[in-house]
């Protein structure tokens, strides 16, 4: 049997169809000139914190010259003599470079295995009261000790810890001598860390915060449902929700190993000693700023933050290695 023919003009499903296609029109891309004019608010706000981070943390850089000089300030960096490695060879053969080590080493060891696991302990706390309004005032209580300088944190700790203090007072006074905790070089890793503990794990468990609310709550309910306790809930749902953050912020603590909080640490040197209270931060300090011994404080310096660098990249890629994201790909 045959078919029609189709018409001389083609039917509309055919090749032949009488429907003109439109050129695409090309995308013009923008020039330099107009992005930046477009963007100008934008760019304007953070030209501050541009300044910021050049001035206090980039330009200084060039300051570790000094590591390979013998620097005198009258001099300055041209007419100062070059030594090469011999700062870092009179540090190494310092005694009290290795025991400002050692301690720093000490302090930064107890504060990754206590301090760092607090703000994920407080924000999985916080995270589990029901009462949006119990929960914003326990979250104001707790961010607040982080606004309040060290010099305030360490005058209440004495108040509280002190030889007059509270607890002491009323621990001695029951027949438990503890004396003056605040002086007590036995005790002063755990002073440290607990008030670091009382006074930034509240602003930490910020971004713990922030990494669970970005959890899908219907996997709670699934959860639920399937008769998962709370407990269950935190250790398959919440934890691994939060897991790259935790690895990340562990990377950066790592690199910031070497780092124990300058202010904290001396205020309270002269009570404990050198002896307990001697890190590398007070150790540059006092031999640079107090001794004038420019070169060799410089070299330590650049010797911590060249260890710090090295840390972050090594965790980095064991982060990958893992199958977790890191700082960077």
């Amino acid at each position: 049997m045959s078919h029609p023919s189709a018409p001389p003009g083609g039917g509309p499903n055919t090749p032949q169809s009488s429907e003109k296609k439109v050129p695409r029109q090309s995308v013009r891309r923008r020039t330099l000139r107009e992005r930046l004019r477009r963007d100008r608010t934008l760019l304007l706000l953070c030209v501050p914190g541009i300044l910021y981070f050049a001035v206090f943390f980039y330009l200084p850089l060039a300051g570790n010259s000094i590591a390979f000089q013998d620097y005198q300030p009258y001099l300055g960096f041209k007419e100062s003599p070059f030594v090469g490695w011999a700062n870092f060879t009179a540090l190494l053969e310092q005694p009290e470079f290795w025991s400002a080590v050692w301690n720093t080493l000490e302090i930064s060891a107890v504060q990754l295995l206590l301090y760092f696991p607090a703000p994920i302990a407080l924000a999985l706390f916080l995270n589990s009261l029901i009462g949006n309004r119990t929960r914003r005032l326990m979250q104001t209580v707790v961010y607040l000790p982080h606004f309040l300088s060290w010099v305030v944190v360490v005058g209440m700790f004495q108040q509280v810890f002190g030889g007059a203090g509270t607890v002491s007072s009323l621990l001695n006074d029951n027949g438990v001598p503890v004396g003056n905790i605040m002086n007590n070089p036995d005790t002063f890793i755990l002073l440290v860390t607990s008030q670091a503990i009382w006074k930034d794990a509240g602003w930490g468990a910020i971004i713990f915060l922030a990494a669970m609310a970005s959890i899908d709550n219907s996997l709670y309910e699934s959860a639920a449902m399937d008769g998962a306790g709370w407990l269950r809930r935190m250790w398959h749902i919440t934890l691994p929700g939060i897991r790259p953050v935790m690895i990340m912020l562990l990377i950066l603590r790592l690199g910031d190993i070497l780092s124990v909080g300058f202010e904290q640490i001396l205020l309270q040197r002269d009570a404990v000693g050198t002896d307990a209270a001697e890190v590398l931060d007070t150790y540059v300090y006092f031999h640079g700023v107090v001794d004038g011994d420019w070169g060799m404080s410089t070299a330590a310096g650049l010797m911590k933050g060249v260890i710090g660098f090295v840390l972050i990249v090594l965790a980095n890629k064991v982060a990958h290695r893992l199958g977790e994201q890191g700082v960077y790909r």
